[in-house]
């Protein structure tokens, strides 16, 4: 009896703890299953200018696809994109989507960045569009979208004040408009001319002096960032139309932030001009639709001596995967890339709802909604362009030292041949070292 009892004792306790075995076993799984079900991806991107409508399509994606979990983080118009990133990554949060500008950023960030060439994006690509981004043999990089920048003007104030813009074509027939338009701001009901945004260095530093600085690096971002030397050729020619953007604006210039420029003095009539581009419509259009669809165009910044009847195009940013995050997290990073531009359902998101210019083949061109960006394609396609080359400058010269001695020149801190050869000196000191 003890026997039997002693062997149905154990039995219990076997079948007991195989229960308590097989339980726990099945919870594991399960969760694991459960977990590996859930792919997260953690987006930092730069553009504000489409944040709520990126935000948008993140939830269109993941209706579509529920084992996705997409969390988006925007820096950029007053802040400082790189140093943000740069935290972010110090933070031990490595995101799985990012931003990179070209060949500098490439070089500074390769030891993060996937090979996307395996992407359908990747092929489909527009010629010279991926430039900035390939190292040996790799492709670490998609591009945003092509952008083209310039002088944004209000139609209705230019034909109050009698000026035709098909009649400017020269640094000097822009100067006789600008002093026309100051001599009638009463009657013309604007606070100024311009919206001259000094405090934003990236207006200043970068795409500023891109027009003036992409004629000696012949355009190609590569050719700048091998530079050693920056020459500025045409740097009287740039110091023109600082002068005369600073000259011609509401003041204090080192004041006007991107938000103000935009949004609150040239989307309210306030301003006849601002220097920015195609990424600024959507603002437009939020706090008046009638101007962003019906009143505004698009100027050249005229460069004497070189190209007076031509705008910047190029490829703003690009998005790069994090190779060091877990490869169900870079497939699907990829496949969600892929998706955004290739896709007919992502072609009608980027042409309708962010209002881009497409970098891709396979779009229709009649389908470019807004009038900003028709001009640029306009411009483009009747080879009226330069090239953008600030993604080849040292990584930070052109904001926190260009951009930094503008404010310091037109605050009258700094006289232009200091400005000139003090970036020429930090230019050279980057390079060198």
């Amino acid at each position: 009896m003890k026997t039997k009892k002693f062997l149905l004792t154990m039995l219990s306790l076997f079948l007991l703890l195989s229960t308590v075995l097989f339980g726990c076993s099945s919870s594991s799984t399960s969760e694991s299953k459960g977990s590996e079900k859930q792919v997260t991806l953690d987006i930092f991107q730069f553009k504000v200018e489409f944040k709520d409508q990126f935000e948008q399509v993140a939830k269109q994606y993941e209706n579509q696809n529920p084992g996705v979990k997409i969390n988006i983080t925007t820096v950029g118009g007053g802040e400082d994109y790189g140093v943000a990133l740069k935290s972010k990554f110090a933070s031990g949060e490595e995101p799985a989507i990012f931003n990179v500008g070209g060949p500098q950023d490439v070089a500074d960030w390769e030891a993060k960045l996937a090979d996307l060439s395996d992407t359908k994006a990747a092929a489909q690509a527009l010629e010279g569009t991926l430039d900035g981004v390939k190292k040996n043999g790799q492709i670490l990089g998609l591009p945003y979208n092509q952008e083209g920048y310039g002088l944004i003007y209000n139609k209705k104030i230019f034909a109050k004040a009698g000026i035709n813009p098909e009649n400017i074509k020269t640094y000097s027939d822009l100067e006789n408009a600008v002093k026309k338009l100051d001599a009638n701001k009463s009657s013309l009901g604007i606070d100024a001319v311009f919206a001259f945004p000094a405090k934003e260095t990236w207006v200043t530093g970068l795409h500023l002096s891109n027009v003036f600085l992409a004629p000696e690096f012949n355009s190609n971002v590569v050719n700048a960032f091998n530079a050693k030397t920056v020459e500025f050729k045409y740097g009287n020619a740039m110091k023109k139309l600082v002068d005369l953007q600073n000259k011609y604006s509401v003041q204090p210039t080192v004041s006007l932030d991107y938000s103000k420029q935009v949004e609150e003095l040239f989307s309210t009539g306030k301003v006849a001009m601002i220097q920015q581009g195609n990424w600024v419509y959507n603002s437009i259009a939020d706090i008046d639709p009638e101007l962003a669809e019906k009143n505004i165009g698009l100027l050249p910044i005229p460069v004497e001596g070189f190209k007076e009847d031509s705008i910047p195009v190029g490829v703003p940013m690009y998005w790069a995967v994090n190779k060091n995050k877990d490869q169900k997290v870079v497939a699907e990073a990829k496949k969600f890339l892929d998706w955004l531009y290739t896709s007919d359902e992502g072609k009608d998101i980027v042409l309708n709802k962010f209002k881009f210019i497409p970098a891709y083949k396979g779009y229709d061109s009649s389908k470019i909604s807004d009038p900003l960006s028709k001009e640029i394609y306009n411009y483009a396609q009747n080879g009226k362009t330069i090239g953008w080359v600030f993604m080849g400058y040292p990584t930070g010269w052109g904001m926190d030292k260009l951009g930094v001695n503008i404010q310091k020149y037109v605050s009258n801190k700094m006289t232009w041949d200091q400005l000139i050869a003090d970036s020429k000196k930090a230019w050279e000191e980057a390079r060198n070292k």
